[in-house]
C-alpha cells in the first residue's frame, strides 16, 4: 500500500501513553480503531472508533480485530502471557493483514534474562511464528519515566534514581509513536525489527539538571540503595517486576543501554527529540 491508500488501522492499549500519540500521526484518511477493556474515548478525531475488548476474551478481541490491515500490539502484563497468546490468536481468526508489535530494545541483550525482557522476546517469537507479516518496534525507556520525579520536585526539590550516574539512550514516547504510525500497514516495513533511541545517553543526574534549569530552581538527584529502589518498585508493581527492574538497573550500570541509533530520524524524516526539548514541551507536569 502506498501513503495515500486507506488503511483499517487497530491499536490496543487504547487508555495507555503510546497508541493515542500513534493516532495523532496516522492519515485523516485512515480508519482507526482504538480497543481497551472499556471503550473510553482517549482521542477526539474524526474516523476514530473506541472499541471494547478485553485480552481475557478471545472472541472479542476477534471481533475487534476483524478487517484490519494492520494491528498496533501493546500489552504491559509479562505475568499474564495468556493475554499476549490471545492476542496473536486472535490476529490470526480475524486475518489481519500486519502486526506491529510495541517490544524493547533489551530483547538484543544477551546478557538480559530479567522477567520483561524474556517475555517480550516470547512475544516477539511467537509473532514471528504467526504467519502475520510484522514490524518490531523496540525503544529504549521513555523519557516519560521521569515524570515520576514531578512529586518530590515540587515538594522537596530533588529527583531519586539507583545508581543516579549510569546513562540510558532514553526516547521520547512521541518519537516512539510518529515511527509505529510511519510502518502500520506499510510493506516496505514488513519482516523488520527497528530499534529506537533517543539522540544521547543520559543519566538521572543528567536529566536532573537539565530540569533544574528549565525550572529555574536548583534540584539535588539522591542515590537509592537497592533495598529502597526496590521497595519503590514494589509499591506499584508485583515483587517478580520489582526484581526485573532492579536487574535491568544494574545493566544499564554496566553500559548496556547507552548505545544510540539514528532509526527515528530514518524512519520520521526529523531529528530525535532530546530531553531538553522533551522535558520543555511538559514543564507543566513538573512546575
Amino acid at each position: 500500500m502506498n501513503a495515500t491508500t486507506s488503511r483499517h488501522i487497530v491499536l490496543t492499549g487504547a487508555t495507555g501513553q503510546i497508541a493515542p500519540l500513534v493516532v495523532r500521526h496516522l492519515a485523516a484518511h485512515h480508519r482507526v480503531t482504538l480497543t481497551s477493556r472499556t471503550p473510553r474515548a482517549t482521542t477526539q478525531r474524526p474516523g476514530v472508533t473506541h472499541v471494547a475488548c478485553d485480552y481475557d476474551a478471545p472472541e472479542s478481541l476477534v471481533a475487534a480485530f476483524r478487517g484490519a490491515d494492520a494491528l498496533f500490539v501493546v500489552t504491559n502484563e509479562p505475568t499474564r502471557p495468556e493475554h499476549d497468546r490471545n492476542i496473536v490468536r486472535a490476529a490470526v481468526d480475524a486475518s489481519v493483514g500486519h502486526i506491529v508489535k510495541l517490544s524493547a530494545a533489551a530483547v538484543h541483550d544477551s546478557a538480559a534474562h530479567d522477567l520483561v525482557t524474556t517475555w517480550q522476546r516470547s512475544n516477539e517469537e511467537r509473532i514471528k511464528k504467526s504467519g502475520i507479516p510484522w514490524t518490531m518496534i523496540q525503544p529504549r525507556s521513555f523519557m516519560s519515566h521521569a515524570l515520576a520525579w514531578a512529586s518530590s520536585i515540587r515538594s522537596r526539590g530533588a529527583t531519586y534514581a539507583l545508581h543516579p550516574h549510569s546513562r540510558n539512550a532514553c526516547i521520547a514516547p512521541e518519537d516512539v509513536a510518529q515511527a509505529a504510525a510511519r510502518v502500520l500497514g506499510d510493506a516496505e516495513h514488513h519482516f523488520q525489527s527497528y530499534q529506537l533511541t533517543g539522540p544521547q545517553p543520559l543519566s538521572a543526574h543528567e536529566q536532573s539538571a537539565v530540569l533544574a534549569e528549565l525550572l529555574e530552581r536548583p534540584l539535588v538527584c539522591r542515590a537509592l540503595s537497592r533495598a529502597e529502589a526496590h521497595a519503590r518498585y514494589s509499591r506499584r508493581y508485583s515483587p517478580t517486576m520489582a526484581d526485573a527492574l532492579l536487574a535491568s538497573a544494574e545493566r544499564q550500570l554496566a553500559g548496556a543501554k547507552a548505545r544510540t541509533t539514528d532509526t527515528v530520524e530514518r524512519l520520521t524524516g526529523r531529528p530525535t527529540t532530546t530531553f531538553a526539548a522533551w522535558a520543555a514541551d511538559h514543564m507543566d507536569r513538573f512546575a
